[in-house]
């Protein structure tokens, strides 16, 4: 099902910030709707580390935090995600806002609201990470699992050394 995606550039922001702004000012007006297409990717990475290794870098928020592209969470984040907490991220004006639904030692499940209104799975064993993410967003969620994964696989690989 595709949702329609309507763009406006202004000549004071260029480029994706200006259709941002636009989004977002409608989505304040109408706080039901649900902006952008439907989109759903899911992408599976060999890894040189362990399950252990992996399973600390995406439920530990100290972990979580130098791999991730968007950064730093707030204060506040406990030692290990658990079901039922919620943390918000920001990818420049957009927030993302997510609640833990499960962590499990080899699966993880965030469902996302605000910026994407969807979900976020993650599996992983020994070698091996897979990511499946599905939601309504203007963002393009493909190349930000791409980037994610890459990141991920990279942070692994210079801590094992």
């Amino acid at each position: 099902m595709q949702f329609p995606l309507q763009l406006t550039v202004t000549p004071q922001l260029p480029g994706i910030f200006a259709i941002l702004k636009k989004q977002l000012s409608c989505a304040s007006r109408n706080p039901r709707k649900m902006l952008g297409n439907f989109q759903q990717s899911q992408i599976r990475i060999e890894v040189d580390a362990s399950a252990t290794a992996i399973h600390d870098s995406l439920l530990r928020p100290t972990e979580l935090e130098k791999w991730l592209p968007t950064g730093r969470f707030a204060s506040g984040m406990p030692q290990e995600l658990h079901p039922g907490f919620e943390f918000t991220t920001r990818i420049g004006p957009v927030s993302i806002h997510h609640q833990v639904d499960v962590a499990r030692p080899n699966c993880l499940r965030l469902l996302l609201s605000q910026g994407i209104d969807g979900f976020h799975e993650w599996y992983w064993a020994e070698g091996w990470v897979q990511s499946r993410l599905e939601g309504v967003t203007i963002l393009p969620l493909s190349l930000g699992q791409t980037l994610n994964l890459l990141s991920l696989r990279q942070f692994l690989t210079t801590k094992k050394r």
